[in-house]
């Protein structure tokens, strides 16, 4: 069963979350030489972005990752790529190194080539020490939706890769995501949520693996030890 911790409020939440995974880096650089980082996108992650980018470490040696990304040009508005940049890649973390996983110069006509954009992608993919997910109001998490076509293949614990191109039929945007299996190879799995419909999703995937709520198979695994932070 996943850790489930509620905060009185996002500010709270935000710096509890950043204070466990300041800490969970340190404790991977005292045992080498890097520590990998990859965070989920969208608005929700930003306050804890700027509490993290605070932190005291050594973020020379902290390598900051992507759990997935929508197939734009970086600086497209819904670039997870600009919004890494803006708020986390500030202050302290400026220092940290910065794994991409679209590159800068690839415009809407390359990007259109989608195993050119996975080979890049796979070139800089370095497997996660820490993981901070999030979850959408359908249950997905990374970029693996409920209906998208891709969905077997992301949950299947013998895919060939350790990220995928998925086409959500829910969202817009292609995108390229973490499987199933590399969230699982992840020491840290961190879940932010927030608000009564998320919280209603959330007891619903945890009653059981269902494609209908795909972060089910994250907080059903028996791989991952998933701390869940929770304000209203």
């Amino acid at each position: 069963m996943p850790t489930f911790i509620q905060t009185e409020n996002a500010a709270q939440s935000a710096e509890k979350l950043a204070l466990a995974v300041a800490q969970n880096l340190r404790d991977t650089l005292e045992k080498q030489a890097h520590a990998t980082l990859a965070v989920s996108g969208g608005k929700s992650p930003i306050a804890f972005f700027q509490a993290l980018n605070q932190q005291d470490l050594d973020w020379a040696r902290v390598q900051i990752a992507l759990v997935d990304e929508r197939v734009v040009p970086t600086s497209h508005a819904d670039s997870n790529t600009g919004l890494v940049r803006q708020h986390l890649l500030q202050n302290q973390a400026s220092a940290a190194k910065y794994l991409p996983m679209i590159a800068d110069h690839a415009d809407e006509g390359s990007l259109k080539n989608i195993n050119q954009a996975i080979e890049f992608a796979l070139q800089n993919y370095v497997q996660p020490d820490v993981l901070v997910l999030g979850m959408g109001a359908d249950g997905h998490t990374a970029s693996i939706f409920p209906q998208a076509p891709q969905f077997d293949d992301a949950i299947r614990a013998d895919y060939p890769q350790t990220l995928i191109h998925t086409t959500p039929v829910t969202a817009p945007h292609e995108r390229i995501s973490m499987t199933l299996a590399a969230i699982e190879a992840t020491p840290f799995v961190y879940l932010a949520i927030a608000g009564a419909e998320k919280k209603a999703v959330y007891e619903q995937a945890l009653l059981k693996k269902s494609q209908e709520y795909p972060i089910s198979y994250v907080l059903n695994s028996e791989k991952v030890n998933a701390n869940v932070f929770y304000n209203n």
